[in-house]
């Protein structure tokens, strides 16, 4: 569709000003709008203990977690919605929260499926690495319950573990450590 001469990207904002309803989610790639796939019972139990997790431990630091609702913007074409993004500099502020997308994330989560993994494992770790915000990404398998950890070492440099076995993970900006328990805990 990209490729048709009759079709115009669309901005961001333009994005942002459409009403998909609330039963479907959509990110806008390249100009282009992509439906989101829906999301398991074990995505979502991940999701939310990381959620959760965070917004306890990060109350009073100026940054906040949120869920997939909060988008993060890659440029005036392209913004994704991460499955949990932690922002700070007050995001809790009356005109931050007015706001449904984000350019400045710090920490990033990716709940993996079988339908998005090779997406989130590639094009979005690309994009997510090409912001000076963020700090680490977490790629998360909930079937097999393991974790990846792509954290900044410098400007240009990184860090990639891809652990194959229960792993904590740490997130050196808050001085953090999500338990491998914590992560994928059932109850």
């Amino acid at each position: 569709m990209r490729d048709d001469p009759l079709y115009e990207p669309i901005t961001v904002e333009q994005f942002l000003g459409i009403d998909f309803g609330s039963d479907r989610k959509f990110e806008l790639v390249d100009g282009m709008i992509r439906m989101m796939s829906g999301g398991t019972p074990a995505h979502a139990r991940v999701s939310t203990n990381i959620l959760i997790y965070l917004g306890q431990r990060l109350r009073g630091s100026g940054c906040r977690a949120y869920n997939s609702d909060t988008g993060v913007r890659l440029s005036d074409e392209s913004m994704r919605c991460p499955d949990v993004t932690v922002f700070c500099g007050n995001p809790a502020a009356a005109e931050r929260e007015k706001q449904r997308v984000f350019d400045d994330p710090v920490v990033i989560f990716e709940v993996l499926s079988a339908a998005t993994a090779k997406v989130d494992e590639g094009a979005k770790l690309d994009e997510y690495r090409a912001l000076p915000s963020v700090d680490t990404i977490v790629f998360v398998d909930p079937e097999n319950e393991l974790t990846r950890v792509v954290q900044r070492l410098g400007p240009t440099s990184w860090r990639d573990d891809p652990f194959a076995q229960p792993h904590d993970v740490a997130l050196p900006s808050f001085k953090l450590t999500i338990s491998h328990i914590e992560i994928f805990a059932r109850d």
